[in-house]
């Protein structure tokens, strides 16, 4: 349920509808057919943006590299988790975080982000059979941001919308490039296949965190509002 796209108007009369207790979460949920999860997310967006942050974002957000090392080195230090510095710097995803710290720890330069979408991701890239399975669990996992997703692996939005479409209606066989010649999954070695389902759980297992964690602050707002 909550994977749909839903318009600002819709989340905000969601939201009114919470804080004018007009109903209990659970009739809430039901009613509008949405996650708790889903509705904190948007509660969390409103309340540090209001109605700005209730709409889709259509465009790359950009970030400096001064903001990118603050955050990184705030990680690093142990001081705060992922969820907490994605909050305080204002970060469209926790895998955007993540991937900046795979380049510090790599030794590699963090760069202020360009302006926009380069020409590149606007077309996308060449991908491989394992990567397109690692894209498509990543996006899923993350609530089919397909926009993040494209983001963290320099890919265009399309081609994470297209392969995920093509996953729901032919599994992984159906992201299989037609043009050359592809392992399908069943010729997979059982080497192969432990580490795609070694991904899959390790995926599955950050979103249950993430949706965990959201739930608790939840319940915290509910035990304020009795």
């Amino acid at each position: 349920m909550s994977n749909k796209s839903y318009s600002s108007k819709f989340k905000y009369e969601v939201i009114k509808d919470y804080q004018n207790e007009n109903y209990t979460l659970k009739e809430l949920c039901s009613r509008y057919q949405i996650s708790k999860y889903t509705l904190y997310k948007w509660i969390q967006k409103f309340e540090k943006e209001g109605i700005r942050g209730l709409k889709n974002s259509k465009t790359w957000k950009r970030y400096s590299k001064e903001l990118k090392v603050r955050a990184v080195k705030s990680y690093v230090s142990g001081e705060f988790s992922q969820e907490e510095i994605v909050r305080k710097f204002e970060i469209s995803s926790r895998s955007v975080l993540r991937r900046w710290i795979k380049q510090y720890n790599g030794h590699r330069e963090l760069k202020d982000t360009g302006k926009g979408r380069t020409s590149s991701m606007t077309k996308g890239r060449k991908t491989t059979w394992e990567e397109r399975i690692e894209i498509v669990q990543d996006a899923l996992a993350n609530g089919k941001s397909y926009q993040q997703t494209a983001e963290k692996y320099r890919v265009s939005y399309q081609q994470v919308y297209q392969w995920v479409r093509k996953y729901e209606d032919g599994g992984w066989d159906a992201l299989q490039d037609k043009r050359g010649r592809s392992k399908r999954e069943e010729e997979l070695t059982p080497e192969e296949k432990m580490k795609l389902e070694m991904r899959r759980i390790e995926k599955e297992n950050e979103r249950l965190r993430a949706e965990n964690a959201f739930l608790k602050k939840l319940e915290e707002i509910e035990r304020r509002r009795k």
